[in-house]
């Protein structure tokens, strides 16, 4: 496992989805993860410290996690199967861990609000020399994972549009 940090949040206008960029510390090899809108939004909210009235889901569920005595120790994005990307929480209750499977972007938005580290499994990094293998495969109309990796890395901040908090 590599631990990785959110490097970009994107649009992808190919299929009007969005995509996570997570980028290893102390390297340069990113796995991009396509995601929901509302996870997207989740995100860029935390990323850009953007305070509501009332919790949001991911807050929520950060506030519950501490009622029961919880903590989010590490979220780990362990595989790719059928074009869907796996993760799990890794939370310790009373000293006692407890593994929780997850949606990656569910994981990173919270894992945003408590200040947990993100690890991806090695394989999912791939080699920066062969591409990026693990990357769901598009569809014949839609960019692979290196293109749009490419895309993402020349977008400036104001082609991204904005975030309705």
């Amino acid at each position: 496992m590599r631990e990785v940090a959110v490097s970009k949040l994107g649009h992808d206008a190919s299929n009007n989805a969005y995509v996570v960029l997570l980028q290893e510390r102390d390297g340069e090899r990113v796995v991009p993860i396509w995601i929901g809108r509302p996870e997207a939004e989740a995100i860029a909210a935390q990323l850009n410290d953007v305070k509501r009235a009332r919790p949001m889901t991911h807050d929520l569920l950060a506030s519950v996690l501490i009622a029961a005595g919880a903590t989010l120790r590490r979220v780990n994005i362990t595989k790719v199967e059928d074009n869907t990307f796996f993760a799990e929480l890794h939370v310790m209750r009373h000293g006692a861990p407890v593994i929780v499977d997850a949606r990656p972007s569910d994981a990173v938005a919270l894992a945003l609000r408590v200040n947990a580290p993100i690890y991806v499994a090695e394989a999912l990094l791939g080699d920066d020399e062969e591409g990026q293998e693990f990357a769901p495969q598009p569809e014949a109309d839609e960019l692979t994972a290196n293109e749009l990796q490419r895309y993402l890395e020349q977008l400036r901040p104001e082609d991204l549009g904005k975030f309705s908090p």
